[in-house]
């Protein structure tokens, strides 16, 4: 533990010394950057655009893995309405180029759904796997910073090498890998972002994540329409560069997280960090106020944090709980733009609506995330999602133009619960098992992203496999967040000791 007389900022004035001493990290965090500046600005920014790469990611197959339309050549034989698998090769022919889709270059059009599902399925069960193997890694030894660089890294190569895919089998191994690196890329973005700030700025800084991430799933359909009638593997190409340029950026500008640095020991690097973002009315203090015990160790056991969580009920139940909400909301979230090629709408202005509509969740989120309520919030974007997504399958095809409004319905309010979720998910737990518990709330999301394409291949030939079953699992998931308690307003807490101190006082006050 630092001397007592150490200084945590130096200031000359005596009169901003005499303040009262803060009793928290989160204050003196809070204190010491001052009010939010463009040097903080500048980092959440730079941080959070690690979704735009994120989202290409998520929803590439969208485009790389979609069934391109054909036309008959005899007319005797074949007409728009014939079943593609019962008509021999030389009747019918492609639109374009067989190289413009994995589907057409390995001749998939006849393959069972559980092939042509594989590479999206082998995406999020790399997420699922990728999450459990690295999410305590940037709660101990890595930090938010390197975890980061590394997931990037790994999402960036691997998407360069599936350009070079020579069966859908390799291809799904690459798919698998991508999605293993990207697992923990949201998670070290959201809370690297949001520890550099204090409580007040927290919901937007992390709002700005949903944003790029906003702006990554865009550029798609205009990655798309650009790349129309050439090959996919351009597509993994032209993603995986700008990856890796900004790996580099990150390498070079992005600073480490002061309360992370502080709770492992590292007080000194903390120091210098929370001077470079700190305004000009920086206020002194010492260590000595900071109410936080921080068991040093120079050999952590990167499995720690989640002993910890799993070991305290009150933690280990909202634990998963918030899992169960996640899942549900994941199912919807990665389910409902695979569906987009079911429904009886364009697919390009589909992708783009669907993109639009994340912008006003993102709104919200910015906007009115310190006044709404976050249980209450969620109960009602997951029932809102989970109606509107019974409804879709209630109208049948022959309705288009409503079903895709009440997708987008659905798909925005799974969108603005997602990302009230992993806000939540932060304002639940201790720094110190923070993004492990964020994490495991990811791995939960990209679990139900996981079902999602097995359900959609099934719910081509009947919808209630798709949007049915994506409506209940929603609806009925998200009322396991009733068992939670409200964190809108609260202070962020360091160690587990503090945060049940917090809640037994809370307890105490409302008994």
């Amino acid at each position: 533990m630092a001397d007592s007389t150490q200084p945590l900022l130096s200031d000359s004035n005596s009169s901003e010394s005499k303040l009262p001493p803060p009793r928290s990290l989160d204050e003196t965090i809070e204190q010491c950057i001052g009010n939010f500046g463009w040097a903080q600005f500048l980092q959440a920014a730079l941080v959070s655009f690690a979704w735009v790469f994120d989202a290409q990611q998520t929803f590439i197959t969208v485009f790389t893995d979609s069934e391109p339309t054909w036309h008959c050549l005899d007319s005797d034989r074949c007409n728009s309405s014939s079943n593609l698998c019962t008509l021999p090769n030389e009747t019918w022919s492609w639109d374009f180029n067989p190289h413009v889709s994995t589907i057409s270059e390995w001749g998939l059009q006849c393959a069972g759904s559980l092939v042509k599902g594989l590479p999206a399925s082998s995406f999020f069960l790399g997420c699922l796997i990728g999450g459990l193997a690295l999410s305590t890694l940037a709660d101990s030894s890595l930090g938010r910073k390197n975890m980061l660089l590394l997931s990037c890294l790994i999402m960036s190569l691997s998407s360069m090498l599936t350009a070079f895919s020579t069966s859908i089998w390799v291809y799904a191994f690459l798919r698998f890998l991508n999605g293993f690196g990207r697992a923990t890329v949201g998670t070290c973005a959201l809370v690297l972002s949001t520890e550099l700030v204090g409580k007040k700025w927290r919901g937007q800084v992390g709002a700005m994540g949903f944003l790029c991430f906003t702006l990554g799933f865009l550029t798609l359909p205009l990655l798309g329409y650009t790349n129309n009638g050439n090959s996919w593997r351009y597509l993994y190409a032209w993603t995986s560069i700008p990856t890796l340029i900004y790996c580099c950026l990150v390498r070079c500008f992005v600073w480490e997280s002061p309360r992370w640095l502080i709770v492992k020991g590292r007080k000194e690097e903390a120091v210098s960090i929370l001077h470079s973002i700190g305004s000009s009315n920086a206020i002194t203090m010492s260590f000595s106020n900071l109410c936080l015990d921080v068991q040093e160790s120079s050999n952590p056991d990167v499995y720690d944090a989640l002993r910890i969580l799993v070991k305290k009920p009150w933690s280990f139940k909202r634990l998963l709980a918030v899992m169960a909400v996640g899942f549900g909301i994941g199912m919807v979230y990665y389910g409902m733009p695979l569906t987009l090629s079911n429904l009886n709408f364009n697919l390009y202005l589909g992708v783009v609506f669907n993109a639009l509509s994340e912008l006003p969740a993102f709104l919200i989120t910015f906007f009115f995330m310190n006044t709404i309520k976050r249980r209450e919030a969620l109960i009602g974007f997951t029932a809102l999602s989970g109606i509107s997504s019974v409804l879709i399958a209630s109208l049948g095809r022959q309705i288009g133009s409503l079903q895709i409004v009440l997708e987008l319905v659905s798909f925005f309010s799974a969108c603005t619960a997602f990302n009230m979720t992993l806000i939540y998910t932060i304002e639940l737990f201790p720094t110190c098992v923070r993004n492990s518990a964020l994490a495991m709330v990811r791995q939960a999301l990209v679990l139900g992203g996981v079902f999602s394409p097995v359900m959609v291949a099934a719910g081509r030939e009947n919808q209630f496999w798709s949007y049915v079953m994506f409506g209940l699992v929603i609806g009925l998931f998200g009322l396991f967040v009733v068992g939670l308690p409200e964190t809108r307003g609260s202070v962020l807490c360091d160690t587990m000791d503090e945060e049940e101190t917090k809640n037994l006082t809370k307890e105490h006050i409302i008994g």
